[in-house]
């Protein structure tokens, strides 16, 4: 009797665990490629988040950071592993404090009341990189990778020979408002991604990038390989899948498989940041 008493107990302490990380999300439930998917809001930001039909070990997750539902193959294929897969609106924000406000407490949330991993995976995807590098670079042990596909890396490649009148400010008038920034400013400013590498280097966050090096958006050699570059002087570790002649679309790979292997293969890193 004394044995199954322990047993049960046993039962319900797992099964407490376990539960943590299958607790309803709130919100709107829908369906999402065969997958459960809840939409609803965290301080009045929308939030959305698709669970696996059986949950990994240790509770792994990928964060996208824009363009929600676009190529969506690598998430897909990381949900049959077992992962959850998470997103909170931080659009018009370019990386901004706002936008990496929102981005913390949705991390609160996740990780301190739904018990998932507290080194997710980040996907940033074009202007999407902005906030992906600006949360990590402040949070260099709270990721287990960077995923970034085509990112912009900063605003200093886009102003750089650009004169008042330009029409390329009315393009970015958006990114100048959101950090404050004048066209003198932004010549100036320090504080893009490509400027601020060392913490991600020194907590050794693994990096993937899957760029075209014809990219008419987001140059390829101004972003992505000043990126490396930099990122390989200062002791990091980076992989570049270069698409040959590609353009800024289509995004990710058609078959995502040295993506998702990256991810699942570096998920195993220290859960305790």
């Amino acid at each position: 009797m004394l044995n199954l008493r322990y047993i049960v107990l046993l039962f319900l302490l797992v099964g407490g665990i376990t539960s943590r990380s299958w607790a309803t999300f709130p919100g709107a439930k829908s369906d999402w490629h065969g997958f459960e998917r809840f939409d609803f809001e965290l301080d009045g930001v929308a939030c959305r988040v698709v669970t696996p039909k059986s949950v990994a070990t240790g509770n792994p997750w990928i964060w996208r950071a824009r363009f929600w539902g676009h190529e969506p193959q690598t998430e897909l294929a990381l949900l049959e592993k077992g992962f959850h897969v998470a997103y909170c609106d931080v659009a018009d924000l370019w990386g901004n404090a706002e936008a990496i406000r929102r981005w913390d407490r949705f991390y609160e949330y996740l990780t301190d009341e739904h018990g998932l991993s507290r080194r997710p995976a980040l996907l940033g995807m074009s202007r999407g990189g902005l906030i992906v590098y600006h949360w990590a670079i402040q949070h260099p042990h709270q990721v287990s990778c960077i995923y970034g596909d085509a990112p912009a890396m900063g605003i200093r490649p886009y102003v750089r020979n650009a004169m008042e009148g330009d029409p390329v400010l009315e393009r970015l008038r958006g990114w100048l408002d959101a950090h404050g920034l004048t066209l003198q400013a932004a010549k100036e400013y320090k504080l893009d991604a490509l400027d601020r590498l060392a913490p991600l280097a020194a907590a050794k966050v693994p990096l993937i990038h899957v760029c075209g090096d014809a990219d008419e958006a987001v140059p390829y050699e101004e972003h992505t390989a000043e990126l490396a570059r930099r990122y390989e002087r200062l002791g990091g570790a980076i992989k570049v899948i270069v698409k040959k002649g590609g353009k800024h679309h289509p995004h990710s790979l058609k078959d995502p498989t040295p993506i998702v292997d990256f991810i699942v293969a570096h998920q195993t890193r220290s859960d305790s940041p």
